[in-house]
């Protein structure tokens, strides 16, 4: 299999929310109606929001974000509120005002947030959070 990437990751995730969205409603289990569906006339629904169709995600694509949810616990709390947030395609600026940092600081987190997946998913497990690179140490 190909070398799992950031751009990778972060499109896995992408279409875990899209799949996530698409699942059924949840419901209340034991509740019915026994009322017959009431047919409208076309003018009774002209200012009626249309209904949403869906159509349900493939057991495959559901596959797929149950593997992706399993990754999400590689990550620190804000780590997988973050690379979420993105995922459903929030505005860097709702970002930005939920973890009290600016753009460039919540983009670097996801970035980083992204490469510690990535790197789980390619097996280098010797790239850890807490280690402080060499570099930082001898300047």
């Amino acid at each position: 299999m190909a070398e799992w990437t950031v751009e990778r990751v972060a499109e896995r995730f992408r279409e875990a929310a899209i799949t996530a969205h698409r699942l059924p409603p949840v419901r209340v289990q034991g509740y019915f109606n026994t009322w017959p569906a009431i047919r409208r006339m076309p003018w009774e629904t002209l200012g009626a929001e249309p209904t949403i169709r869906r159509f349900p995600p493939s057991p495959e694509a559901i596959e797929r974000m149950l593997e992706t949810m399993r990754w999400v616990l590689w990550l620190e709390e804000e780590e997988r509120h973050l690379v979420w947030m993105r995922a459903e395609r929030h505005r860097w600026r709702d970002i930005c005002a939920r973890f009290g940092c600016d753009r460039t600081t919540a983009w670097r987190r996801w970035q980083r947030a992204l490469s510690i997946v990535a790197d789980r998913l390619n097996g280098e497990q010797g790239t850890s959070r807490h280690m402080v690179p060499l570099s930082g140490i001898l300047h």
